[in-house]
């Protein structure tokens, strides 16, 4: 199975500056928990925006996609050049998109499941952003609501 996860603003941000725009523990404390013991697949900058003190995440395989054959990485965490070496590596295995923007793009038609926390905020200057959710591919499955937030949970349709 395949599960996208992020944070999105009204206007479907995902980053600013490098850096997610906000600041919610309940959302930090909830991708911990739908991620544990799975596969990551997320881009550089993603890897490069976790402090360096956390990376990798723990309890998780942190793999990095990028075609920098040289890119640092320390132990327990792998590189591949593509989002499908990485998927074939792992196939037997859940594996989550954990961002940036080219990932979730690339992963989207391929994903089973999106699990979003909705931020009740629009972003100037964004420079990251999650794909459009077409209601005919994406239906919802559960939903949280929150003060400023909302947990919710789309299943492949189509």
């Amino acid at each position: 199975m395949i599960t996208l996860v992020a944070a999105i603003s009204k206007n479907n941000c995902i980053g600013k500056d490098n850096a997610i725009p906000w600041d919610i523990p309940e959302d930090m404390k909830r991708m911990r928990e739908i991620t544990k013991g799975k596969v990551l697949i997320m881009g550089r900058k993603t890897w490069e925006s976790i402090p360096e003190n956390r990376r990798p995440l723990p309890q998780r395989t942190n793999v990095v996609i990028t075609r920098d054959k040289n890119f640092p990485l320390p132990a327990g965490a792998e590189r591949f050049d593509s989002i499908n070496e990485a998927i074939a590596a792992h196939k037997d295995e859940e594996i989550i998109g954990f961002g940036g923007q080219r990932i979730f793009e690339e992963m989207i038609d391929i994903a089973d499941v999106l699990d979003l926390t909705l931020v009740d905020q629009n972003i100037e200057n964004c420079h990251a952003f999650f794909p459009e959710i077409d209601p005919k591919v994406w239906k919802i499955s559960a939903e949280e609501k929150h003060n400023g937030f909302t947990f919710i949970t789309y299943r492949r349709v189509l």
